[in-house]
């Protein structure tokens, strides 16, 4: 990658959230493109991101993405406008129809409890919590739509969705054209289930995951770097939430784009002032603060890259606070209001009208706040919230 001008030798690489890697192609570094990445974070994301889709969408920005990169929530988010893409009406750079083909099923789905269900029938013989959560997913919003369903690169974005490969320790990736392990592999034009590879995606630990996805028949590829490749490896391949790698979907994207845009609807820590002893809660919260510094680290090294310039863009997060971003008319977001739909609990729990409401107009109006803040500011500010009856509670 090229150096900034004006910045030290080495303070590039410090910064930068990930880099490229042997089996990365050439032709996949950084170009003159847009990315979008959606983090994980239960429905609260998944709702979350909604909000931002509708105001990238009103600001014309929604038909130039280039790639979409998500992980755990935001991939039921993605998914469900990578399945749509082609079937929407576009007018004058905005597609008119997108309430109807990816807000208002995602929005039925989050009135559907899912990981409850799934983890009891899961404990039944011959299934698994994996398969029932896609069975879910299938049932509620994606049918029996493969990856294929997903846009060619010539019609649409490159959705990616990221799960964890446990065996590998590395980032699992789901697409139209490939699914792929830097390390172990990759699989060309494979009709993978596309409820499969959100229920990979999304398998929260400890309670969904894994998710075992058999591949044993598939036609694997090898290419220079991989070095897992025996059938132990390429069989059952056992998956967790693409969080546990990297909560902000952020490689895919990062490595192909000049701009980045990152959606970030990820939980946190909440303080404790006296944390558990016993053995088995003691090693959870232990677990909890290192996922916490991982997904802090990449925030932090994501914005201070654009800083840098090693990238232009934007970063939102559902525990943003609009006054940071010295915007001098955003919409009114009262931080209270904010803090508390920020703590909507990491669930696939189902959610009333007026809390996924909400929730979609905070990530709308983050979203306004950080478009007009840093990459357009000719943008007009919206009237108001998508459900302004809602506001933010």
């Amino acid at each position: 990658m090229t150096q900034p001008a004006g910045i030290p030798a080495g303070v590039a690489r410090g910064v930068e959230p990930v880099r490229q890697i042997p089996t990365d192609p050439p032709g996949d570094a950084p170009t003159e493109k847009v990315g979008l990445c959606l983090s994980g974070g239960g429905y609260r994301a998944m709702l979350f991101h909604l909000g931002a889709l509708k105001r990238l969408n009103e600001a014309e920005l929604l038909a130039d993405l280039d790639r979409v990169s998500s992980v755990s929530g935001g991939s039921i988010t993605a998914a469900t406008l990578g399945l749509r893409w082609r079937d929407l009406a576009w007018r004058d750079g905005v597609a008119v129809n997108l309430d109807e083909l990816v807000v208002e099923p995602v929005r039925a789905l989050a009135r559907h409890t899912m990981d409850v269900g799934s983890v009891l029938r899961g404990t039944l013989p011959f299934t698994s919590v994996g398969e029932r959560v896609a069975d879910a997913y299938r049932e509620h919003l994606l049918g029996d739509a493969t990856l294929q369903d997903l846009p060619d690169d010539r019609s649409g974005p490159r959705f990616v969705i990221c799960a964890t490969n446990l065996e590998s320790g590395a980032l699992f990736r789901f697409s139209r054209p490939y699914v792929a392990d830097w390390r172990v592999g990759r699989i060309e034009n494979w009709p993978i289930p596309l409820a499969d590879a959100v229920a990979a995606s999304s398998a929260f630990p400890p309670v969904l995951s894994p998710f075992e996805l058999d591949l044993a028949d598939a036609p694997w590829e090898s290419v220079a770097g991989n070095e897992l490749t025996g059938p132990e490896y390429r069989a059952r391949i056992s998956l967790s939430d693409g969080g546990v790698y990297d909560n902000l979907g952020l490689e895919t994207v990062w490595k192909r784009c000049a701009t980045v845009l990152v959606s970030d609807g990820g939980g946190h820590i909440a303080d404790d002032p006296d944390p558990p002893r016993d053995w088995p809660r003691h090693t959870m919260r232990v677990l909890q603060v290192i996922d916490n510094q991982v997904r802090s680290l990449r925030k932090r090294q994501t914005v201070a890259s654009y800083r840098l310039r090693l990238r232009k863009g934007a970063y939102w997060g559902i525990r943003s606070h609009v006054a940071d971003y010295g915007l001098d008319d955003p919409l009114d977001c009262p931080p209270d209001k904010t803090r508390a739909l920020a703590e909507t609990p990491t669930r696939l729990r189902k959610l009333d009208d007026a809390h996924q409401e909400r929730l979609v107009n905070w990530g709308y109006a983050i979203c306004d706040t950080a478009l007009r803040r840093w990459i357009d500011r000719k943008l007009p500010r919206p009237d108001g919230f998508p459900y302004p009856e809602r506001g933010l509670g």
